[in-house]
């Protein structure tokens, strides 16, 4: 493949993204990795879990951990409301529910309006994002799920489901 069709194939590659609301900010996740999104419900504490973790849920059957993306990036917490899900998604073979204000929609958008994040992203580190997308009106933090853990916190959170 020439360099001309590598280019004018980037051009042409299209995102699916499920893009959702935490605080003011917009961010989206490959639709790849989002397994379901469900409203809120009876999470369970657990003891001594790390400080990011909102507790388990019994979803048909299995436990699976919930982490509140809000408290993961650093963001002032917030009361859950009727607009609250919980995305489910797989990370490294692990299900995990991760808790956002609200989802938003499935977006297509050419890979050609990314570019690469800056530094820090509304407060947030960059190592979790892997790219901005400029949107007609508004921006879109493109975030990488399987950087959000780090193998310590992966590993803690999967002990904690088993435990």
């Amino acid at each position: 493949m020439s360099k001309f069709d590598e280019k004018h194939k980037e051009e042409n590659e299209i995102l699916q993204l499920v893009s959702f609301a935490i605080g003011n900010e917009e961010f989206g996740v490959n639709i790849l990795k989002v397994q379901e999104i469900n409203k809120l419900t009876q999470i369970t504490k657990v003891p001594n879990a790390p400080y990011f973790v909102e507790g388990v849920i019994n979803l048909r059957g299995k436990v699976i951990p919930i982490i509140d993306l809000r408290t993961r990036l650093g963001m002032p917490k917030k009361e859950h409301d009727k607009n609250t899900r919980i995305i489910v998604v797989e990370i490294e073979g692990k299900t995990i529910g991760f808790i956002v204000d609200s989802v938003s929609e499935v977006l297509r958008i050419p890979k050609s309006i990314t570019e690469p994040p800056p530094d820090i992203v509304a407060g947030i580190n960059a190592e979790y994002i892997t790219a901005v997308a400029k949107l007609e009106n508004r921006l879109l933090i493109l975030l990488d799920l399987d950087k959000i853990l780090s193998v310590e916190e992966k590993k803690a959170v999967v002990h904690m489901k088993q435990t």
